[in-house]
């Protein structure tokens, strides 16, 4: 029996996913508690407020989470080249002739 040490990508997904609403939640409020683009006095003025920090918080939510995953996926890739020796080869310049068809 072999033991798999590749994680689970649902539940990378699912963390991330949730440190990106929870960073939302502290965005919205933020947003709100400092009356930007007089958001605040808008949302409490309105009966439906509730709605429209619910869309802010969810649409954020999704933005910020699908951030917070893809920059994890990228920092966790790996360099697949495998040649370790950084010397980089030689390059030979080789001629490839291009014909153009005429109608």
């Amino acid at each position: 029996m072999t033991q798999n040490n590749e994680p689970n990508p649902m539940q990378i997904y699912l963390r991330h996913c949730a440190v990106g609403f929870l960073a939302a939640a502290v965005f919205v409020a933020m947003l709100l508690f400092y009356d930007i683009a007089r958001l605040g006095t808008l949302v409490a003025g309105s009966d439906i407020g509730w709605l429209a920090v619910f869309l802010l918080w969810f649409f954020h939510g999704t933005i910020f989470g699908g951030v917070q995953f893809a920059v994890s996926i990228m920092l966790d890739a790996q360099d697949d080249t495998d040649d370790d020796d950084h010397q980089g080869g030689r390059m030979i310049p080789i001629r490839v002739p291009a014909q153009s068809r005429r109608r």
